[in-house]
């Protein structure tokens, strides 16, 4: 069900794409836009490891200085017929981890020193286990062609509204609809754009429990796990750029959004989750948990 809505909202990006390019700046406008983005992204799509562990202030590690770690992550990649990923470590007492790469072939795992000291085996194997599935279904990839997309609906926005300030172009003055749909384009599609990029992130977050749940065996360990990062990175900060940390298996942002009162908080939820790319902990937890006595 994961994969399918992950394809639903892809497919669904790319007719707005289309549509927004048709309307603005005709289909060579869209094509152009669409290569001209996809070519930088794609590009830093085959450096995103680097670019992310440098970002996160991360260090490679040898098996002598994580010597449970490897094994875990050994013991799950030979099941799994993978590659050993490179592991790395993060200095910050928040229990976090996350895995990048563009394949398995070119993956990294990293840890922080706070979920060492928060998890106990059990835990700890399905954390890795959520990311060794992350490498596996490459959602690196993912990420990278609904980012791909996105960018190419902002750039072509931009476009139009240059566009519309400076002249030029083939715009019909003769058709007030027209116009109208242009500017509801402008404003409306890199809002859209944006939204459905962040619910293919939680949709990839759903499916790596999911999946890594069944590497592992044990739904209720990553359950586990997942409820002690919801509390660590709660009210533990973590100084990490914006832009990597949908990678996270858990935000480590959050401890810097929970500024305010309560009520505040809860009134505010339900929008939030819209411009989240991390499913809710207790949805995710209550999943694995039906996951759980199903196997039963």
């Amino acid at each position: 069900m994961n994969n399918l809505k992950t394809v639903g909202l892809l497919a669904f990006l790319g007719a707005i794409f289309v549509l927004v390019g048709q309307v603005l700046g005709g289909t060579s406008g869209a094509v152009t836009a669409l290569i001209f983005v996809g070519v930088l992204n794609f590009g830093i799509y085959f450096f995103s490891d680097k670019i992310a562990l440098k970002s996160a202030g991360a260090r490679p590690v040898e098996e002598h200085e994580l010597p449970q770690v490897y094994g875990i992550v050994r013991s799950l990649t030979q099941r799994e017929d993978m590659p050993m990923p490179t592991i790395y470590v993060i200095d910050s007492p928040q229990p976090n981890a996350f895995a990048t790469g563009r394949s398995p072939k070119h993956a990294a795992v990293a840890v922080t020193t706070g979920i060492l000291q928060m998890m106990d085996s059990d835990e700890l194997e399905g954390v890795l286990a959520h990311e060794i599935s992350h490498v596996r279904n490459r959602d690196v990839l993912i990420g990278t062609i609904a980012a791909t997309v996105a960018a190419a609906l902002s750039f072509l926005a931009r476009m139009a509204m240059f566009r519309s300030l400076f002249g030029g172009g083939n715009r019909n003055d003769n058709n007030p609809l027209a116009g109208l749909i242009a500017l509801v384009s402008i404003i409306v599609a890199p809002i859209a754009a944006m939204l459905i990029r962040f619910a293919v992130s939680r949709s990839r977050e759903y499916e790596a429990d999911r999946s890594g749940a069944e590497i592992s065996g044990n739904p209720l360990a990553l359950a586990r796990a997942l409820e002690k990062l919801e509390a660590g990175t709660s009210r533990i900060p973590m100084d990490v750029n914006p832009s990597t940390a949908q990678l996270f298996i858990a935000d480590p942002l959050k401890a810097f959004g929970n500024r305010g009162g309560r009520g505040r908080q809860q009134q505010a939820s339900t929008f939030a989750k819209l411009f989240s790319t991390h499913p809710p902990i207790s949805e995710r937890v209550e999943r694995l948990t039906r996951m759980a006595q199903g196997w039963r």
